[in-house]
C-alpha cells in the first residue's frame, strides 16, 4: 500500500496551516482545518487532481474555520455530481457550542462573524477512516474545551492544531481556554506518543514529539 503524504497551504490573516493528506499516487484526500478562502483551497486541490473525501477540524477558532463552509459546499457538489456520498466534516463533540457562537470562536472580534457546524462530532479515542486512511482522535482540551489532535499512526503524523507548536503551545486567553488543562493535555496525551512522531501544528513549522519533550520551555 502506498505511503501517506501530507501537503500544506498557509491561509488567512493568522497564517494558519491548512493540511491535506493523501496516499501517494491516489486522488482522494483529507483536509484538516480549512482556514480561509475555501473556494481557493478547493480549486488548488482540484487543479492538482485531488478530491476531498473528508474535512477534520482540530478546533473551532475563526482562523481554522473561515473557509469551511465554502470548501464543504464545493466538495459536496463535486461528490454529488459523481454519485458519491456527501463530504463530512468532523470535530470533537465538546466543540459544538463554540462552532455555533461567533463570540466564543472569536470570529466576531476578528471582524468577520462566522458560525458553522460539523456533520459528525467525535469522541476521544474514536477512529476516523476516509480516503483510504485512518486516524485516531486524541482529545486535548486547553486551547479550547473541544480541541483535539489527529494521530495517523501508520505514517507517524500528529495534526496538533493549536495545542502544540514547535517549542510553544497554544494561547489560553480565549473562551473555554485553560493553561493548566492544556499543559496536562500535552504531557498526558501527546508525550506518550513515539518520540519520532512528526507534529504538524496549526501555525508555524513542524516538529517532533521528542524535540518538544526536550526543548519546549512551556512544558518543562
Amino acid at each position: 500500500m502506498a505511503g501517506i503524504k501530507i501537503g500544506k497551504m498557509v491561509m488567512g490573516v493568522c497564517q494558519t496551516n491548512c493540511y491535506f493528506l493523501y496516499r501517494e499516487g491516489e486522488k482522494e484526500c483529507i483536509v484538516v482545518d480549512p482556514a480561509d478562502q475555501g473556494v481557493s483551497i478547493y480549486g488548488a486541490l482540484q487543479k492538482n487532481g485531488f478530491r476531498v473525501s473528508a474535512i477534520l477540524l482540530t478546533h473551532g477558532h475563526f482562523d481554522h474555520i473561515w473557509g469551511l463552509d465554502a470548501l464543504r459546499d464545493a466538495a459536496c457538489a463535486a461528490a454529488e455530481s459523481d454519485g458519491l456520498e456527501p463530504v463530512k466534516v468532523y470535530a470533537h463533540e465538546a466543540e459544538k457550542e463554540l462552532l455555533r457562537d461567533a463570540g466564543r470562536n472569536v470570529s466576531r472580534q476578528a471582524g468577520r462573524a462566522c458560525v458553522t457546524s460539523a456533520d459528525v462530532y467525535v469522541k476521544d479515542g474514536e477512529e476516523i477512516s476516509a480516503a483510504g486512511m485512518s486516524c485516531r482522535v486524541i482529545a486535548t482540551p486547553g486551547h479550547t474545551a473541544g480541541g483535539c489532535c489527529y494521530y495517523f499512526e501508520e505514517a507517524g503524523f500528529l495534526l496538533s492544531g493549536d495545542t502544540l507548536f514547535a517549542e510553544s503551545i497554544g494561547r489560553t486567553d480565549f473562551p473555554t481556554g485553560s493553561m493548566g488543562t492544556l499543559v496536562r493535555s500535552v504531557k498526558d496525551r501527546l508525550f506518550v506518543l513515539p518520540e519520532d512522531t512528526k507534529v504538524y501544528p496549526g501555525h508555524g513549522e513542524s516538529t517532533t514529539i521528542g524535540h518538544e519533550k526536550e526543548y519546549n520551555p512551556f512544558l518543562g
